[in-house]
Protein backbone atom coordinates (compact mmCIF):
# COMPACT_ATOMS: atom_id res chain seq x y z
CA UNK A 1 0.00 0.00 0.00
CA UNK A 2 1.32 3.30 -0.61
CA UNK A 3 0.63 6.63 1.69
CA UNK A 4 0.96 10.32 1.04
CA UNK A 5 1.85 11.03 4.46
CA UNK A 6 4.18 8.26 6.09
CA UNK A 7 6.58 5.92 4.48
CA UNK A 8 7.21 2.66 6.42
CA UNK A 9 10.70 0.64 6.54
CA UNK A 10 11.47 -2.61 8.02
CA UNK A 11 14.71 -4.60 9.34
CA UNK A 12 15.06 -7.67 12.20
CA UNK A 13 11.47 -7.85 12.46
CA UNK A 14 10.67 -4.63 13.25
CA UNK A 15 8.95 -1.60 11.76
CA UNK A 16 9.55 1.84 11.87
CA UNK A 17 7.09 3.78 10.58
CA UNK A 18 7.66 7.70 10.15
CA UNK A 19 5.16 10.56 10.04
CA UNK A 20 5.90 12.40 6.94
CA UNK A 21 5.11 16.08 6.96
CA UNK A 22 8.14 18.29 7.58
CA UNK A 23 6.86 21.47 6.26
CA UNK A 24 3.89 21.05 9.01
CA UNK A 25 5.83 19.37 11.43
CA UNK A 26 4.35 16.57 11.08
CA UNK A 27 0.96 17.54 11.89
CA UNK A 28 -1.87 15.29 11.93
CA UNK A 29 -4.82 16.26 9.49
CA UNK A 30 -7.40 13.28 8.58
CA UNK A 31 -5.56 11.92 5.86
CA UNK A 32 -2.63 11.59 8.05
CA UNK A 33 -4.92 9.86 10.46
CA UNK A 34 -6.35 7.51 8.04
CA UNK A 35 -3.27 6.37 6.64
CA UNK A 36 -1.78 5.59 10.06
CA UNK A 37 -4.77 3.46 10.50
CA UNK A 38 -4.23 1.72 7.39
CA UNK A 39 -0.52 1.35 8.23
CA UNK A 40 -0.76 -0.10 11.57
CA UNK A 41 -3.27 -2.18 10.70
CA UNK A 42 -1.38 -3.63 7.60
CA UNK A 43 2.13 -4.33 10.35
CA UNK A 44 -0.13 -5.54 12.30
CA UNK A 45 -1.61 -8.47 9.97
CA UNK A 46 2.02 -8.86 9.06
CA UNK A 47 3.16 -11.70 10.93
CA UNK A 48 6.97 -10.91 10.42
CA UNK A 49 6.37 -7.57 12.28
CA UNK A 50 7.11 -8.21 16.00
CA UNK A 51 7.73 -4.45 17.35
CA UNK A 52 6.89 -1.22 15.78
CA UNK A 53 8.64 2.41 16.00
CA UNK A 54 6.57 5.46 15.43
CA UNK A 55 8.68 8.97 15.03
CA UNK A 56 8.36 11.97 12.73
CA UNK A 57 10.44 13.06 10.12
CA UNK A 58 13.29 15.51 10.24
CA UNK A 59 14.77 17.28 13.73
CA UNK A 60 12.28 19.49 14.91
CA UNK A 61 9.20 17.55 15.80
CA UNK A 62 7.52 13.98 16.61
CA UNK A 63 3.98 15.31 15.33
CA UNK A 64 3.74 19.21 16.65
CA UNK A 65 -0.20 18.50 17.00
CA UNK A 66 -3.29 18.50 14.86
CA UNK A 67 -3.87 20.24 11.75
CA UNK A 68 -6.20 22.97 13.10
CA UNK A 69 -6.88 24.51 9.77
CA UNK A 70 -9.32 21.21 9.41
CA UNK A 71 -11.45 21.47 11.95
CA UNK A 72 -11.24 26.27 12.93
CA UNK A 73 -14.59 26.59 11.93
CA UNK A 74 -16.68 23.09 13.13
CA UNK A 75 -19.69 22.94 14.99
CA UNK A 76 -20.49 20.92 18.40
CA UNK A 77 -21.15 18.22 16.73
CA UNK A 78 -18.63 18.09 13.78
CA UNK A 79 -16.13 19.11 16.73
CA UNK A 80 -17.19 15.66 18.82
CA UNK A 81 -17.57 13.61 15.39
CA UNK A 82 -13.87 14.47 14.89
CA UNK A 83 -13.08 13.47 18.63
CA UNK A 84 -14.81 10.13 18.26
CA UNK A 85 -13.61 9.44 14.74
CA UNK A 86 -9.88 10.30 15.75
CA UNK A 87 -10.27 8.23 18.68
CA UNK A 88 -11.53 5.18 16.86
CA UNK A 89 -9.24 5.04 14.31
CA UNK A 90 -6.00 5.66 15.71
CA UNK A 91 -5.79 6.45 19.16
CA UNK A 92 -7.70 3.62 20.97
CA UNK A 93 -6.46 2.04 17.88
CA UNK A 94 -2.95 1.81 18.69
CA UNK A 95 -3.38 1.27 21.99
CA UNK A 96 -5.13 -2.23 21.60
CA UNK A 97 -2.91 -3.67 18.96
CA UNK A 98 -1.47 -6.58 19.94
CA UNK A 99 1.59 -5.73 18.35
CA UNK A 100 4.02 -3.89 20.75
CA UNK A 101 4.11 0.07 19.17
CA UNK A 102 7.20 2.45 20.70
CA UNK A 103 6.94 6.54 20.32
CA UNK A 104 10.36 7.51 19.12
CA UNK A 105 9.42 11.23 20.49
CA UNK A 106 12.40 13.25 18.47
CA UNK A 107 11.33 16.60 18.68
CA UNK A 108 8.07 18.44 19.56
CA UNK A 109 5.08 16.29 20.90
CA UNK A 110 2.39 18.55 21.29
CA UNK A 111 -1.50 18.13 21.34
CA UNK A 112 -2.04 15.28 19.36
CA UNK A 113 1.43 14.67 18.82
CA UNK A 114 1.10 14.01 22.60
CA UNK A 115 -1.66 12.13 22.91
CA UNK A 116 -0.29 9.83 19.48
CA UNK A 117 2.74 9.02 21.75
CA UNK A 118 0.97 8.37 24.85
CA UNK A 119 -1.58 6.20 22.88
CA UNK A 120 1.67 3.82 22.41
CA UNK A 121 2.86 0.97 24.43
CA UNK A 122 5.89 3.17 25.53
CA UNK A 123 7.95 6.33 24.70
CA UNK A 124 11.42 6.80 24.40
CA UNK A 125 12.70 10.51 24.13
CA UNK A 126 15.48 12.79 22.53
CA UNK A 127 16.91 15.07 24.54
CA UNK A 128 15.48 18.00 22.36
CA UNK A 129 11.66 16.61 22.82
CA UNK A 130 9.20 19.14 24.31
CA UNK A 131 5.80 18.02 25.21
CA UNK A 132 2.47 19.55 26.19
CA UNK A 133 -1.10 19.91 25.61
CA UNK A 134 -1.74 23.64 24.91
CA UNK A 135 -5.30 22.82 23.72
CA UNK A 136 -6.78 25.68 26.68
CA UNK A 137 -4.45 28.36 24.80
CA UNK A 138 -7.58 27.28 21.48
CA UNK A 139 -9.88 27.57 23.64
CA UNK A 140 -10.67 23.53 23.63
CA UNK A 141 -9.11 20.70 25.42
CA UNK A 142 -7.62 17.82 24.53
CA UNK A 143 -9.92 15.34 21.99
CA UNK A 144 -8.28 12.61 21.71
CA UNK A 145 -7.63 10.58 24.88
CA UNK A 146 -5.64 13.22 26.34
CA UNK A 147 -7.51 13.96 29.37
CA UNK A 148 -7.52 10.36 30.00
CA UNK A 149 -3.85 9.00 29.36
CA UNK A 150 -2.09 11.99 30.80
CA UNK A 151 -2.89 11.37 34.28
CA UNK A 152 -2.91 7.87 33.90
CA UNK A 153 0.97 8.19 32.81
CA UNK A 154 1.63 10.82 35.01
CA UNK A 155 -1.10 11.43 37.92
CA UNK A 156 -3.87 13.62 38.44
CA UNK A 157 -2.50 16.86 39.65
CA UNK A 158 0.24 16.89 37.42
CA UNK A 159 -2.28 16.34 34.27
CA UNK A 160 -4.18 19.01 35.42
CA UNK A 161 -1.50 21.56 35.92
CA UNK A 162 -0.18 20.63 32.44
CA UNK A 163 -3.19 20.99 30.46
CA UNK A 164 -4.76 24.07 32.25
CA UNK A 165 -1.14 25.82 31.98
CA UNK A 166 -0.75 24.64 28.12
CA UNK A 167 2.46 24.51 29.11
CA UNK A 168 5.17 22.18 27.78
CA UNK A 169 8.28 19.97 29.55
CA UNK A 170 11.52 18.97 28.48
CA UNK A 171 12.56 15.80 28.04
CA UNK A 172 13.81 15.16 31.63
CA UNK A 173 10.96 16.31 33.32
CA UNK A 174 8.78 14.11 31.07
CA UNK A 175 11.11 11.33 32.45
CA UNK A 176 10.43 12.30 35.78
CA UNK A 177 7.19 12.58 35.56
CA UNK A 178 7.27 8.93 33.81
CA UNK A 179 5.71 10.37 30.74
CA UNK A 180 8.51 8.98 29.04
CA UNK A 181 10.75 5.73 29.90
CA UNK A 182 14.01 6.54 28.51
CA UNK A 183 16.04 10.07 27.24
CA UNK A 184 18.61 9.77 24.66
CA UNK A 185 20.73 11.83 22.52
CA UNK A 186 18.81 12.66 19.11
CA UNK A 187 21.78 10.77 17.53
CA UNK A 188 21.31 7.61 19.64
CA UNK A 189 17.77 7.82 19.95
CA UNK A 190 17.00 5.20 17.16
CA UNK A 191 19.42 2.94 17.84
CA UNK A 192 18.50 2.90 21.56
CA UNK A 193 14.69 2.33 20.19
CA UNK A 194 15.70 -0.80 18.53
CA UNK A 195 18.06 -2.42 20.73
CA UNK A 196 14.65 -2.50 23.08
CA UNK A 197 12.91 -3.55 20.01
CA UNK A 198 14.95 -6.06 18.97
CA UNK A 199 14.89 -7.38 22.84
CA UNK A 200 10.93 -7.48 22.26
CA UNK A 201 11.00 -9.44 19.65
CA UNK A 202 12.86 -12.54 20.97
CA UNK A 203 10.31 -13.23 22.87
CA UNK A 204 6.48 -14.94 22.20
CA UNK A 205 4.68 -12.64 20.48
CA UNK A 206 1.75 -14.37 21.44
CA UNK A 207 2.07 -13.97 25.11
CA UNK A 208 2.93 -10.11 24.67
CA UNK A 209 -0.04 -9.56 22.76
CA UNK A 210 -1.81 -11.45 25.74
CA UNK A 211 0.34 -9.04 28.50
CA UNK A 212 -0.99 -6.22 26.27
CA UNK A 213 -4.85 -6.67 26.72
CA UNK A 214 -4.16 -7.88 30.46
CA UNK A 215 -2.26 -4.58 31.14
CA UNK A 216 -4.79 -2.55 29.23
CA UNK A 217 -7.77 -3.61 31.11
CA UNK A 218 -6.13 -2.59 34.43
CA UNK A 219 -7.34 1.27 32.63
CA UNK A 220 -11.18 -0.16 31.62
CA UNK A 221 -14.38 0.73 33.48
CA UNK A 222 -16.09 -2.00 35.10
CA UNK A 223 -13.77 -4.50 33.86
CA UNK A 224 -11.33 -6.94 36.28
CA UNK A 225 -7.99 -7.01 35.18
CA UNK A 226 -7.18 -10.01 37.29
CA UNK A 227 -9.87 -11.58 35.76
CA UNK A 228 -8.48 -10.63 32.55
CA UNK A 229 -4.83 -11.55 33.80
CA UNK A 230 -6.44 -15.30 34.64
CA UNK A 231 -8.15 -16.19 31.43
CA UNK A 232 -5.23 -15.10 29.50
CA UNK A 233 -3.09 -16.69 31.59
CA UNK A 234 -5.07 -19.53 30.63
CA UNK A 235 -5.31 -18.69 27.13
CA UNK A 236 -1.16 -19.20 27.03
CA UNK A 237 -1.00 -22.86 28.19
CA UNK A 238 -3.37 -23.81 24.88
CA UNK A 239 -0.65 -22.31 22.57
CA UNK A 240 2.50 -23.64 20.61
CA UNK A 241 4.51 -20.58 22.14
CA UNK A 242 4.15 -21.77 25.46
CA UNK A 243 4.91 -25.40 24.59
CA UNK A 244 7.92 -23.85 22.80
CA UNK A 245 9.51 -21.72 25.82
CA UNK A 246 8.78 -24.58 28.29
CA UNK A 247 10.59 -26.53 26.81
CA UNK A 248 13.25 -24.63 25.35
CA UNK A 249 13.76 -24.03 29.02
CA UNK A 250 13.91 -27.71 30.26
CA UNK A 251 16.27 -28.16 27.59
CA UNK A 252 18.47 -25.45 28.33
CA UNK A 253 18.09 -23.51 24.78
CA UNK A 254 17.21 -20.45 23.40
CA UNK A 255 13.42 -20.51 22.37
CA UNK A 256 12.55 -20.59 18.76
CA UNK A 257 8.99 -19.03 19.28
CA UNK A 258 6.73 -19.32 16.08
CA UNK A 259 3.78 -16.68 17.35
Amino acid sequence: MSYNNITISSNNNIAILTINRPSKLNALNRETIQELHDAFKELELDKNIKVIIVTGSGEKAFVAGADISEFADFNTEEGEKLAAKGQELLFNFIENLSTPVIAAVNGFALGGGLELAMSCHFRIASDNARMGLPEVSLGVIPGYGGTQRLPQLIGKGRAMELIMTAGMIDADQALNYGLVNHVTTQSELFSFCEKIAGKIARNSTVAIGAAIKAINAVYKDGVDGYEVEIKQFGKSFGTEDFKEGTMAFLQKRKADFLG
